[in-house]
This record gives structure tokens, C-alpha cells and sequence, in this order.
């Protein structure tokens, strides 16, 4: 067993910023989903038909996940040790920004006000992105 461990373990290791070739990650997706939520959530409350605000919602939830989904992306496969050393406020920024798009926001709230929150924080973390990619 051991001689095939030997045989099998890499003789050269290479690491990789990312999984794929940098330029698949933008903090715009998510900012265009949550431009989204907040557009639904102004439209949800100028409108009084009760078919209309359903279907504003069910979309709006969706879109709430987009964003945490690409979020998520960022924050796990983009953002590595070496910004979270430079930037300590990441971890907290990601974990407010998907809060925001969660259950205790957008997602429960029909409220504009909310969606410009989480606007606000994606606009923080695009703000800091956009200076890691600057350095690499």
C-alpha cells in the first residue's frame, strides 16, 4: 500500500487562485438579482391585486435566492485567505449581505427599504473584489 501511495502522489503540486480561469466571478450577478428583489418589492407595493403580490412574492423569494446563491460562490470558492488577512471585515460583510437576502430579509420583507440594504452591502463587497482583482 505504501508503494502505491508513492507511485500515485503527485510530483508536482500547482495551486490555482480559483477553479476556473479568473473572470467567472463578479459580484454583478448578485447586485442584478437583488436589483431585482427591489424592483419586485416597489412593484409588490404599488399594486393592491391580490394574484399580482402572490406572484411577486414566489418571485422575489427566488430571486432572494439567486442572490445568496452567488454570494455564497464568492465568498467560498472566489474570496481566499490571503483578502480575508487584508480585508477582516469580509467574513461579516458575506454573512450580513446573505442574511440580507435570507429569511430575516428580502426574502420576509416586502419592504423596499430591505432591498436597498442588501444592495448597499453587495456594493461593499463588490468595492472590495474589485481591489483584490486589481492586485492580482
Amino acid at each position: 500500500m505504501q508503494m502505491l501511495s508513492r507511485i500515485l502522489r503527485p510530483r508536482l503540486e500547482a495551486t490555482a487562485h480559483c477553479d476556473l480561469p479568473c473572470g467567472v466571478y463578479d459580484p454583478a450577478q448578485a447586485r442584478i438579482e437583488a436589483e431585482s428583489v427591489k424592483a419586485i418589492q416597489e412593484k409588490y407595493q404599488g399594486n393592491d391585486d391580490p394574484a399580482f403580490r402572490a406572484r411577486a412574492i414566489d418571485i422575489k423569494e427566488q430571486r432572494s435566492d439567486l442572490v445568496k446563491h452567488h454570494l455564497w460562490v464568492l465568498w467560498t470558492d472566489y474570496f481566499k485567505p490571503p483578502h480575508f488577512e487584508k480585508y477582516p471585515e469580509l467574513h461579516e460583510l458575506f454573512n450580513k449581505a446573505t442574511k440580507a437576502a435570507g429569511a430575516s430579509g428580502t426574502k420576509a420583507s416586502n419592504d423596499p427599504a430591505s432591498g436597498q440594504e442588501l444592495l448597499d452591502l453587495i456594493a461593499q463587497i463588490d468595492k472590495i473584489f474589485w481591489e483584490t482583482k486589481a492586485a492580482a
